[in-house]
């Protein structure tokens, strides 16, 4: 997998300068005092919008971020937690049409391993980060992984992380993910992005533009011709905004309140390359970029459990967080269902258009709501069946919540000729004793 910083097409992989060996060192130019900065949980309650009409990669996101007011300690601190050496990262200024920008440099010394999905997963779980950064950080890498295996036909576990082994997009998604948990907003809008068109060398050969896992990340979400020979949007910056932005629009409703700016390191001949970070109170609190998610349902009367159960595995497939069929009464009395789904906004149209190809039912309905997610992570546990997954959901809800994996016991249980229930039983008696 290609992953790294916007170059011109076609591209090559980013070189770094190697004269430093501590993570971080800080130019003089920059100074975090030019700014006031946000307190944590500032954005609480507030919309977070990208307007990116020169496209966007994960550098200039945390850069925008930092700019905008996130101290530069918490992507510092951040990615000093990675369990890996071997780069560091730097801020700095530079001026774009007149805009003074904030830039973000991660420099790698030397040679880095290639790295698995399976590997960087494990690597994320291993890392001293705060469950709140861990999960967007896992959330990212995991839209990007699924992007890849979609294109190359393998599973996310067997995806290879190419280039610089990765560590670009290791640190921009850690420090991407730990500037949206510092901020906490209600949600993150993007405006449509622009694609740029041409060529890109990578470790796969040479691929069009745009790259073929950008647009399985953007899935879902709105774009349109760039008009540039220029990779204006790349995987990590698509990832970051497939696995955490609630919708897309020219401008959402919001009262600006803060501007932060970041800019890309190269310099683009019709356009300035920078993206713009806006935080502000909504303006409608009922605008449908205040939501999260939207529910579609429909009311179906003619219809069999088989067909409502493939129906449920379609919308799941494509992308619903859940599917539901619960027994109505409709009007003359006539047996039904209520088909329901639960989906990012972004996917409404696509969720609506499954439910009307699959099912028999002539027209759905959905509304837009907001959701409160317990922070969650995956652990691994060794068992007599074999190392499994357990998911824990933890935050300022209580005490934590456990739970095995169904389908990887499933599978261990058929593999092992046991129930299913013993192998769930192992995977929580195994992370009890892990803690």
């Amino acid at each position: 997998m290609r992953v790294g910083k916007k170059t011109t097409a076609p591209a090559t992989a980013h070189s770094h300068d190697s004269a430093h060996h501590e993570h971080h060192t800080h130019d003089a130019a920059h100074d975090e005092q030019t700014k006031q900065a946000i307190e944590r949980g500032g954005g609480n309650g507030k919309i977070l919008f990208f307007d990116a009409p020169s496209g966007l990669a994960g550098d200039m996101i945390i850069a925008a971020l930092v700019d905008l007011g996130v101290p530069e300690h918490v992507i510092v601190n951040a990615t000093s937690a990675l369990p890996f050496s071997g780069f560091h990262v730097h801020f700095d200024q530079c001026e774009r049409s007149g805009i003074v920008a904030t830039t973000f440099h991660v420099h790698v010394d030397g040679v880095q391993p290639e790295r698995t999905y399976d590997a960087i997963r494990a690597m994320l779980e291993e890392a001293k980060l705060s469950p709140g950064i861990k999960a967007k950080a896992q959330a990212t890498f995991q839209r990007l992984a699924e992007s890849e295996a979609t294109v190359h036909h393998v599973a996310p576990d067997d995806v290879h992380f190419h280039e610089v082994g990765a560590v670009d997009s290791i640190v921009d998604v850690v420090g991407s993910a730990a500037a949206l948990d510092y901020l906490g907003c209600a949600c993150l809008v993007v405006s449509p992005l622009p694609m740029g068109h041409g060529w890109v060398k990578t470790r796969h050969g040479v691929l069009p533009l745009p790259a073929p896992a950008t647009v399985e990340c953007l899935r879902g979400f709105p774009t349109y011709d760039g008009n540039i020979a220029f990779e204006l949007v790349t995987p990590t910056g698509a990832a970051i905004v497939g696995a955490h932005a609630t919708g897309a629009t020219r401008w959402p409703a919001l009262s600006p309140e803060r501007t932060g700016w970041g800019a890309g390191t190269a310099t683009l001949a019709d356009r300035p390359n920078v993206l713009r970070a806006v935080l502000g109170e909504p303006t409608d609190r009922d605008s449908a970029f205040c939501a999260s998610h939207v529910v579609v349902e429909a009311n179906v009367d003619d219809t069999t459990g088989e067909l409502l159960g493939h129906c449920m595995s379609a919308l799941l497939a494509a992308g619903a967080l859940d599917a539901w069929a619960v027994p109505l009464t409709m009007k003359k009395g006539r047996p039904a269902f209520q088909l329901g789904a639960l989906a990012p906004i972004a996917l409404r149209d696509t969720i609506a258009s499954i439910m009307l190809r699959e099912s028999t039912t002539l027209g759905v309905r959905h509304h837009e709501v907001a959701r409160v997610e317990r922070p969650r992570r995956i652990e691994h546990v060794a068992t007599p069946f074999g190392i499994l997954p357990v998911k824990v959901a933890e935050g300022d809800f209580g005490p934590p919540t456990c739970k095995a994996e169904f389908d990887a016991c499933l599978a261990a249980a058929r593999h092992h000729n046991v129930p299913v229930r013993v192998v769930i039983e192992a995977v929580l008696r195994a992370r009890l004793l892990s803690i």
